[in-house]
This record gives C-alpha cells, structure tokens and sequence, in this order.
C-alpha cells in the first residue's frame, strides 16, 4: 500500500519562496534579499522575560485563547495605535503566528465551495490556506498601474461581487504597497454592499513609512463583517516564536478556538511571556528598527533609480517589487543566484501580477545590502 496525498493536497504546489531558499543553501557566499524576516534580534527585554520564564519553571498550558494578561495587553495595544477595541475575553484569540491565525479562521467560517477572493499578489500562504479549507480561491490582481493598491474596479473585473470573502493584506507581502484609510474606504463599501467576510492580515502594520496604518475594521460596518491578524513576528522581530493574534467578532473567535483547542491547544508559552514585556515596554525598539528599514528602503529605491530598474515607491512592510530585467522573471533570478551569488524570490511565488517582478527584502544589514545592490547591477550591466 502506498499512502497518496489527498486531492486538496495534491493540488497545491510547494513553495516557491522555500525553492530558492533550498538553492540559495547550497551556495558559499550568498546574500540573500529573498527571506521575509527581520535581521535584528527580539529586543532584549522580551528575550530577558522569556528566559527568566524558563528559569521559573513556567512551561505549562495556557488558557487556549492566550494568557488573559496578555489578551489585554493586545487589546489596548490594538486600541491605542489603531482605534480597534475588541474585548480581551471573546474577541481576542492568541495564536502560533498570524498564520495559524487566517488558517483557523478560514477552516472556521469558510464552508466547502464557498469562494474566497484573494488580492493577488500576495503571501503564498493565503491560497492554500483556502483549498485546505475547502473553499475555491479566486485571484484578484493588482497592477504596478495602481501602485498594487486594492480597487473596486479590479474587485468586479475579478467577478469577486459574486464571492463569499475577501482576503487582503496591507501594508503588502510582497509588493510593500499601503492604503491609507481613504483608499480602503471604497473597497469596505464594496464589502457591505456585496455582504462578504475579511479576512484581513495586517501583520506589517508597523512598518509603514509615508503614513500611519489604517486598519479596514474600523470603518463604518465593518468591524462585524473582519477577522483582523497580527503578531509580534515582524514589528518585534520574534518570528521564531511563533505568536500572533486575531481579532474578531465573538462568534468568530469562538468558531476559530474551537479548532485551535483541538490542534493546538494553546499558543506556545514562553512566547507569551515574551510577548508580554514587548508590549509593556519594547516601543522604542520598535521605532528604531522601523527607522533602520526606513533608511534601507531609501536607499533601494534610490540604487533601482540610479541602476534603471523600475521600482514603484514601496512605503510599507521590508519589501521592494521592482521590475524584472528579464520578460521572464525566474529565470533572471536564477541568473543572479548562479552569477552573482544574490538571492531574491520571482515574482511568480505570489501569485497573478506577480509576473515581471521580483520580491527584494531589505531586512538585512546595510553593508550586505550595498554590496547586492553593486552585484545586480554588475549582473545587467
């Protein structure tokens, strides 16, 4: 007997972001700008509280939502730097990262052949969050036209009005595209008027850089119709910890506990305790790692400018999307790796539009991230 996977599995493909990874680690001397992962440690404080938990002996379950301490925590965080106000009980869910998070979610609203509109391109995970939940995704591209900012106009030419959800995630993995909170105002009476479910991954919303983050739960009608995700992966630098949070009406978080207490039981205790310093007093970390990406994507932008590589103006997140040199956007980055030892992740990975791009992260240090932008333009000159 040969055990198969089954058809839902069968028809996701593997990674296209681990696929360069797996190349790029073959090779001596690489700088890699493909890894969506900051550069800089946890800050020190929330490390400090990590350990002194291990030295106490505190390695048991939590409450399966999360320690009540740090449910309030995330709550009058998410209240203070977004005027989202959720009660710490019923309507703030701790999970193993943001992406446990849209998992349980989708498992816990999505019925099989509903259809799940996803704004393309995005993180690799969201499509194949929807199949493995039985529901049908349907790709919502974007264009460099519009700065890869959601419109109505690319919603109804998707046929996303005849959908049942909508996944969106800004600021943006892969592009670093933002909306301010005028430009998400359309796309929330879109989904009023077309009465669909958000699913909104806002685990960047920290690193914006040209204006403050606006969450689409806060506006009018919306706050009952979004599942709000986020975690302490990016803006804190703890993605090996694994911890996130959704944030959602109560019938929602409790349909997304009820499967989380059987597969997970709880979110991983000792990130918890780290997690709760973060937000007692690890701010001023925060700032000045969001300063550093600042001045890296600066200087992106300027090199792309200087080199000829078209590159709109990212402005959030710790990606740049320039155009590929190349019609064919994979093969130049497997160019680049073999020539010039620089990995970055084709545009493919992420789905429609991504196409004719690739996915630049600058959350590597400055020198490393010079010395790429030198060997790509060694590469094309």
């Amino acid at each position: 007997m040969t055990i198969e996977p089954s058809q839902r599995v069968d028809t996701v493909p593997p990674s296209g972001i681990r696929r360069f990874f797996e190349l790029a680690e073959e090779m001596d001397e690489i700088i890699s700008l493909g890894v969506g992962e900051p550069d800089f440690s946890a800050p020190w404080a929330a490390r400090e509280a990590a350990i002194t938990s291990l030295e106490l002996g505190r390695t048991s379950y939590t409450a399966n939502r999360g320690r009540r301490e740090l449910r309030e925590l995330i709550a009058e965080d998410a209240d203070r730097r977004y005027d989202l106000t959720y009660e710490p009980d019923e309507e703030v869910l701790v999970t193993t990262g943001a992406s446990e998070g849209l998992d349980l979610a989708l498992r816990a609203v999505i019925d099989p052949g509903d259809t799940v509109a996803v704004v393309q391109p995005s993180y690799v995970s969201y499509v194949p969050g929807v199949i493995f939940a039985g529901g049908e995704p349907l790709p919502v591209p974007t264009t460099q036209e519009t700065d890869f900012k959601l419109t109505p106009e690319a919603l109804y030419d998707a046929g996303a009005d005849e959908a049942d959800a909508l996944v969106l995630c800004y600021p943006n993995n892969p592009t670093g595209a933002t909306m301010t909170g005028a430009e998400l105002e359309p796309i929330a009476e879109f989904a009023r008027e077309h009465d669909l479910i958000v699913f909104s991954d806002e685990i960047y919303s920290e690193l914006t850089y040209e204006h403050d983050h606006t969450s689409i739960a806060t506006l009018p009608g919306m706050r009952e119709r979004t599942i709000v995700f986020n975690g302490f992966s990016k803006a804190y630098a703890m993605t090996g910890l694994r911890l996130g949070y959704a944030l959602g009406p109560p019938e929602a978080i409790a349909a997304m506990n009820r499967i989380h207490q059987y597969t997970m039981l709880s979110a991983p205790t000792t990130a918890q305790y780290a997690a709760i310093e973060a937000l007692e007093s690890c701010d001023d970390a925060v700032g000045e790692m969001r300063r550093q990406y600042d001045r890296r994507r600066r200087l992106v932008l300027s090199r792309f400018e200087e080199i000829g590589i078209e590159c709109f103006p990212a402005s959030g997140a710790f990606y740049a999307f320039p155009e590929s040199p190349w019609d064919d956007s994979e093969a130049f980055a497997e160019a680049l790796l073999e020539d010039q030892h620089v990995a970055v992740v084709p545009g493919t990975a992420f789905g429609e539009g991504g196409e004719g791009h690739l996915r630049v992260s600058y959350a590597t240090g400055m020198d490393d991230l010079k010395e790429a932008l030198d060997r790509i333009e060694t590469f094309i000159s």
